[in-house]
């Protein structure tokens, strides 16, 4: 049995500093009888051949040489003698469960530990005896949790606790990799990156370093048009092109879906930062060939610096993500440096932000209504729903302001539903105005088009209407072109209750004209900045031309968006069949509350289209000079 104390010269100090740094010792563990060389002799002797390792190896500094072999019929004492003499040593595994004397020794040890150390949960264990010769090379690692190794003072014997933790190992290096590495890219994740430039921070002889915030262009469309497979490869490939010319000391960690962080430290200048930020840039410029697609990527990239732009981690990744979104709204694709004129900015976004949330709570949106006119006999064919957004201050918001806005924080779903709402409450009042034929055009945004469960609600809306025949659902190309359940599964349900389809703002997305012949629409929707001054531009004629004989043959009506003047009426009337157009030209969007019963009007109300020429072509609709229905 083990009699009196354990560790001779415990102290306070040692309680604090447990498990938190290595700490000294000294204890009795060698003065035990049990670690006698005739006790350690005897344990030789009768340990099972199955419980130990006797192990030959070179001398220390020489390369590696590993044989294992068996005490055989050698007294204890002789193999202690032969492991004395050098090259050998013998691992006694699991002496707690072969003599009682250890495992009381052990338990012993642990019970002063627990009394000393707060919380202390001793491990379930076993213990081993290592026995070795001052030259061998013992390999030997006692640095997993639960594992200790004590050193017995003025002979080479040691003896470790341990337990089988294999299983809990790799489970906690999982927790660990998935706590500090992406799963997708391998790089550090954020955690690491905030530690880093935490310890920058309070490195008081660290002078400068940056942080760049960096953010994939358009790679929702990528995603969309090609799968989230390849957009997860292209990220993959990305990562390793962005970190190609990192130094040790700099860090690149994937933050979230297509966002990055980079820290370079340390830095000399702005220009330095510049220098390789635009590096970086132009290695991205050449495409990236994954499964047989060619893609291009750009990043937008906000660059905040230490200490100027902020003294703190969130600070830091605040002001460079803010220098980001300026860049996002430039144009995408570039580098820019925090200012704070950018501060402004986002403060003024904010405050966007915030409004638009009060006013969907609120339902301060109302809508506008801007006429599809038959450009040869004035006649109304439809009419446009557009959502308007007043402020706190009863001020008119055009949609520019706040649109992306709400299909960017997911807010797009609820305003559409407000949208139908207002049309609803409001169809005698749209029928008396515009007519009981004409049809009503709502726009859905190309991230809801895709949604096939946002869809199928608002198809049930449509139908709930119980005229579900005026409705025409206005959508970019990208819903078609993009990977998305649009074209064959929303569509034939919107078809199911009688919906058209119109193609909004043709021509700016990402398709071709070849590409119309694979869409299923009513309607193409050609954008203003083909119509506007059409009379003075041969190539938008030759386009507008394209477009008009292609969708004659496929059944499309083409309706010209944009007209704002006589010229380029006249133009659309006496060089091409096209017989829709919207625009300032006719009328303004008008409000609902600005709709009132009319009364019908002869159309030798409506003064000539040429005196329309001289008039400002900005006029605002009433029924005294109104279209025909």
């Amino acid at each position: 049995m083990t009699t009196g104390k354990i560790f001779t010269n415990w102290d306070d100090n040692h309680s604090r500093l447990w498990s938190r740094q290595p700490i000294r010792l000294e204890h009795t563990i060698h003065k035990q009888p049990a670690f006698s060389m005739d006790d350690l002799a005897k344990l030789i002797e009768h340990h099972p051949r199955e419980h130990y390792s006797l192990v030959t190896t070179g001398a220390k500094g020489s390369s590696r040489v590993w044989r294992e072999g068996e005490i055989g019929k050698l007294r204890g004492h002789q193999v202690i003698e032969a492991i004395s003499r050098g090259g050998l040593w013998l691992n006694l595994r699991n002496v707690t469960a072969i003599d009682r004397r250890y495992r009381d020794m052990i338990e012993r040890m642990f019970g002063e530990i627990a009394a000393k150390v707060p919380g202390f949960d001793a491990p379930t264990h076993q213990a081993d005896i290592l026995i070795s010769s001052p030259d061998a090379q013992v390999y030997y690692h006692a640095d997993l949790p639960g594992q200790g190794l004590v050193q017995i003072a003025g002979r080479n014997l040691l003896i470790s606790t341990s337990t089988d933790i294999s299983e809990q190992k790799a489970f906690e290096d999982q927790l660990f990799r998935s706590a500090y590495y992406d799963e997708l890219t391998g790089l550090p994740t954020r955690r690491v990156i905030e530690h880093r430039v935490n310890d920058l921070i309070r490195d008081s002889a660290q002078s400068h370093f940056a942080l760049a915030f960096l953010d994939v262009d358009n790679f929702k469309h990528i995603n969309d048009y090609y799968g989230h497979a390849i957009g997860d490869a292209l990220l993959v490939e990305l990562s390793k092109r962005l970190g190609h010319a990192l130094r040790e000391t700099d860090i690149l960690s994937r933050i979230s879906g297509d966002e990055f962080l980079l820290l370079l430290n340390p830095i000399s200048s702005n220009d330095e930062v510049a220098e390789f930020i635009h590096v970086m840039q132009e290695r991205l410029k050449a495409p990236f060939f994954i499964e047989e697609s060619e893609i291009f990527a750009s990043t937008s990239i906000g660059v905040s610096l230490y200490p100027v732009h902020g003294r703190s981690y969130e600070a830091l990744r605040q002001n460079a993500d803010i220098a980001m979104y300026r860049v996002k709204n430039n144009g995408k694709g570039s580098t820019a440096f925090f200012d704070n004129s950018m501060e402004r900015e986002a403060l003024a976004r904010m405050k966007i932000e915030q409004s638009l949330r009060l006013a969907i709570l609120e339902k301060r949106f109302c809508c506008a209504f801007q006429a599809k006119v038959d450009i040869r006999t004035q006649e109304v064919k439809g009419i446009e729903a557009l959502v308007r957004l007043r402020d706190d201050e009863g001020v008119i918001q055009a949609p520019g302001t706040f649109i992306n806005l709400a299909v960017e924080l997911g807010l797009i779903d609820e305003l559409t539903f407000l949208v139908l709402a207002e049309i609803v409450k409001s169809i005698d009042l749209i029928n008396d105005t515009f007519g009981p034929t004409a049809t009503i055009s709502i726009n859905v945004a190309a991230k809801q088009a895709g949604n096939l469960e946002f869809m199928r609600r608002f198809a049930r809306a449509l139908e709930e209407t119980g005229f579900p025949k005026r409705f025409m659902i206005e959508v970019t190309e990208d819903a078609f072109v993009t990977r998305t359940h649009f074209q064959d599964q929303i569509l034939p349900i919107l078809r199911g209750i009688g919906v058209g389809i119109s193609i909004d703002d043709f021509g700016i997305g990402y398709s071709s004209l070849s590409a119309l012949a694979d869409i299923t629409a009513d309607e193409i929707k050609i954008d203003r900045s083909f119509i506007t001054d059409i009379h003075q531009r041969p190539r938008s004629q030759g386009i507008l031309r394209a477009i008009e004989s292609l969708s004659e043959a496929l059944g499309m009506t083409v309706i010209a968006e944009g007209i704002e003047s006589y010229e380029e009426l006249t133009y659309l009337q006496a060089a091409t069949k096209i017989r829709y157009a919207q625009g300032y030209y006719f009328a303004r969007p008008i409000f609902l509350e600005d709709l009132k019963p009319a009364t019908p009007v002869a159309s030798e109300s409506r003064a000539s289209m040429a005196a329309r020429a001289s008039q400002d072509s900005r006029q605002s609709y009433s029924r005294a000079n109104g279209f025909r229905r």
